[in-house]
């Protein structure tokens, strides 16, 4: 059984939807930029096989099926600059929270803002190496936690600092978990390819323009640390996501702070991945509370 290098799910130009791994051009680094793959069957989880059938890619989804997904793990405050940007103590243990699964969404989707959080500005956008468990961990030290990885991609942990610190009672879920608001791709890379997830440059351009730019090493808690202590106790199971953190350079750190509007579009990028651009839409429905 052959195994996935870039692993994308795609809509063909056939109108099926596939799982496949991706065919780069010659010189091409980004996966964004695919135009092929080589289909991928059976069960991404489980046994599946990378056919030689080649389709040709019309869009890239979101790269694992909302039905493959367990849980989305975020972490917070796991960069030292971003912490201290945010007048912060570093942490002494990982700060977890939760998005739903239907925060999920592809590389190059719309990201829909809701009629509540039009009503104050806040809206701020956050570059992550985005971790995929591909093998159940519960237990696992650190030095074994990378091979319970199936992948990398990088991802945009959208938040409203409003609704995240003011109108959430505490919990930063709720400013964080909108529809949409966890977009990812564009594929999961092997983590066979990238042997060291401490050592890539991460990145966010707002129309065009780099407002982060960092390493991984600045990480607080590191991959391997954070999937050692949230396995304790707490089994992570294949499918599993984890979004590990934004550097420095978010739009509440700014003076004045830089917030996003209406027709925005933000790119997040990760050093042998590729990249995530993504356009803000405001919704034009009222809320219904």
């Amino acid at each position: 059984m052959s195994t996935f290098t870039r692993l994308i799910r795609f809509l063909a130009k056939d109108g099926s939807t596939y799982y496949g791994d991706a065919i780069l051009p010659s010189g091409v680094t980004d996966i964004a930029k695919a135009t092929q793959a080589r289909v991928i069957t059976g069960h991404i989880f489980g046994k599946y096989d990378v056919t030689d059938q080649i389709a040709e890619v019309k869009l890239l989804l979101s790269p694992l099926a909302r039905e493959d997904v367990k849980t989305v793990r975020c972490l917070g405050l796991n960069y030292e600059q971003h912490a201290k940007e945010s007048k912060m103590p570093l942490p002494q243990y990982p700060v977890l929270f939760y998005k739903p699964v239907t925060a999920l969404a592809g590389p190059f989707d719309e990201i829909p803002v809701p009629a509540p959080a039009q009503e104050v500005k806040g809206l701020d956008y956050e570059c992550e190496l985005v971790a995929v468990i591909g093998k159940e961990a519960r237990n696992v030290s650190e030095a074994e936690a990378l091979n319970h990885v199936l992948g990398y991609a990088v991802g945009n942990d959208v938040s409203h600092r409003e609704w995240q610190l003011k109108r959430g009672g505490g919990q930063w879920a709720l400013g964080k978990g909108f529809d949409g608001w966890a977009p990812f791709g564009p594929a999961v890379v092997a983590s066979r390819l990238i042997t060291d997830p401490q050592a890539l440059k991460i990145s966010t351009k707002l129309n065009g323009k780099t407002v982060q730019d960092s390493s991984t090493n600045d990480m607080i808690f590191g991959v391997a640390s954070m999937i050692s202590f949230l396995s304790q106790g707490t089994t992570l199971l294949p499918g599993d996501i984890i979004f590990t953190g934004t550097p420095q350079g978010v739009g509440s750190g700014r003076s004045p702070p830089l917030w996003l509007k209406n027709g925005d579009v933000v790119e997040v990028s990760l050093e042998g991945v590729g990249s995530c651009t993504n356009k803000i839409a405001y919704a034009n429905s009222k809320p219904r509370l």
